[in-house]
């Protein structure tokens, strides 16, 4: 019961657009004129304000809240609208820093998504409290024995939220670029390979709030990497690390 819902607009956007962005030949003309046409039906997102700050709205106007979900957020994640190295970034942290229903909602049990929405945002301490939370030691023989939650016992669903979370606390995709480190506290020592788009992969070493080591596989695909080197700075002792 809601009007213009910008978790759907977001969709649409999404899912349209990469729909577009297929190779030649993938699409039949019929739908790639269907799609064409949809994509500038699709209404624009709509927006609010919060203490003088815009911010995204769950919908142009809706009847009531039905759950406790932070529909508003969701053009951050899964729908990737908004976040680093994305036009936008301070109105998607306003509603993050702001919005009554995102505050009111904010947690890390269960699905919760809260954890990924602040790595997606860059958000580091943020993204790091709620992390830590979501993946801790349940109280239970076993450790990944989460919940309850919103569901059952083992509720699973706190364990993949929260890989997810760990996963876009260390790399994110944008476009054609690659960002190491987003949300990563300096002080956490880690060593991780992952598999970004045209297959490739990312395998690095963080010690000391240094990159001690940094493998891009294929090598050309290293110049679309990027991080803060201010924050993050290459080891001068281990320079030969650095492919």
């Amino acid at each position: 019961m809601a009007y213009n819902a910008s978790s759907t607009i977001a969709a649409l956007k999404t899912v349209t657009s990469e729909l577009l962005s297929l190779p030649s030949g993938l699409l039949s003309e019929a739908d790639q004129k269907y799609f064409e046409g949809l994509q500038r039906r699709i209404p624009p997102l709509p927006f609010s304000a919060f203490n003088g700050k815009p911010t995204i709205a769950p919908a142009v106007v809706w009847s009531r809240v039905n759950n406790v979900e932070s529909s508003q957020l969701y053009p951050v994640y899964p729908w990737g609208l908004y976040g680093v190295g994305r036009p936008g970034l301070d109105t998607a942290r306003n509603t993050y820093w702001n919005d009554s229903f995102a505050l009111k909602f904010r947690s890390h049990v269960g699905w919760k998504q809260d954890n990924i929405f602040a790595a997606r945002l860059g958000l580091t301490q943020e993204a790091k409290r709620l992390n830590s939370l979501k993946l801790k030691n349940s109280d239970r023989r076993f450790p990944t024995f989460w919940g309850p939650g919103f569901d059952w016992v083992p509720d699973h669903n706190w364990g993949g939220s929260g890989m997810i979370g760990l996963q876009e606390m260390l790399m994110q995709t944008v476009d054609n670029r690659i960002y190491l480190f987003p949300a990563w506290p300096k002080e956490w020592d880690v060593h991780f390979k992952l598999h970004a788009p045209q297959q490739t992969t990312v395998e690095a070493t963080l010690k000391n709030g240094k990159i001690v080591s940094l493998q891009v596989l294929p090598v050309e695909r290293k110049k679309i990497l990027l991080y803060n080197l201010s924050k993050f700075p290459q080891n001068a002792l281990n320079q030969n690390n650095i492919k």
